[in-house]
């Protein structure tokens, strides 16, 4: 018997771009859209490196941080596969530090890998989401930014601006036919995470192709009734 989702992948034709496209998320994130049928835009400020959908186009040298380049590499995206149905914000980046002792650098560096970018590409975005009558922006908070932690301020200070950026945009396009929701995973399995806490069971931490096919569903069709949802992926932490 055939697989009926083999046949009729949820996100056939549809054209998504993912920022932070070549880090370990959004590499994984590129991989399970691919195989949801999607065409997948990946953006970064790096180079291109392995582990990415071979028919995907990949733009590096993107800084997301500045309007006209989020607003050109978007263009382009949309402009290879003849528009952009949905946006999936995966840059960002973390610190941990104190704020006793700590450098207010940081916070701003955060904010700006965190929101600005999350801002600036939703933006760009918007014009091109409705054009095609509608689309999908899916944002990749904390679970972190509920509660802050010692050394956590400024990274959860950062992706509770995400969450907010999240409901204020969500109701701003509530009926224009784009839904906006952010995910807020605990640790993620990345290379990274393993060095910096080798000691932990990375067992319970959630799969980046896990979160991966949850962002597929938020990007579905099947999704339509969900915008403005801050939703946790905790894995078992």
């Amino acid at each position: 018997m055939s697989d009926p989702a083999r046949q009729n992948p949820p996100l056939a034709g549809k054209t998504i771009a993912v920022t932070g496209g070549f880090g370990a998320l959004g590499r994984a994130v590129g991989q399970v859209l691919a195989g949801a049928g999607a065409n997948v835009a990946l953006l970064d400020r790096g180079n291109p490196r392995e582990g990415l959908p071979v028919d995907a186009l990949a733009l590096g040298g993107v800084d997301l941080g500045e309007p006209d380049a989020a607003r050109a590499a978007l263009a382009k995206a949309a402009e290879r596969f003849g528009g952009l149905d949905g946006l999936v914000n995966v840059a960002g980046g973390f610190a941990w530090e104190k704020i006793d002792g700590g450098n207010i650098a940081t916070w701003d560096r955060l904010y700006a890998m965190n929101l600005r970018t999350a801002v600036l590409a939703s933006q760009a975005a918007l014009p091109l989401l409705l054009a095609r009558g509608g689309g999908r922006i899916v944002n990749i908070g904390a679970l972190a930014a509920g509660q802050a932690g010692a050394g956590m301020g400024a990274y959860a200070a950062s992706k509770a601006a995400v969450a907010r950026l999240t409901e204020a945009l969500a109701e701003e396009l509530k009926d224009r036919g784009i839904t906006v929701n952010a995910l807020l995973p605990s640790t993620l399995d990345t290379p990274a995470n393993r060095a910096d806490m080798p000691q932990a069971d990375a067992s319970r931490w959630v799969a980046p192709a896990a979160l991966a096919r949850v962002i597929v569903f938020l990007l579905s069709d099947d999704a339509a009734p969900i915008t403005g949802a801050l939703i946790p992926v905790k894995g078992r932490v």
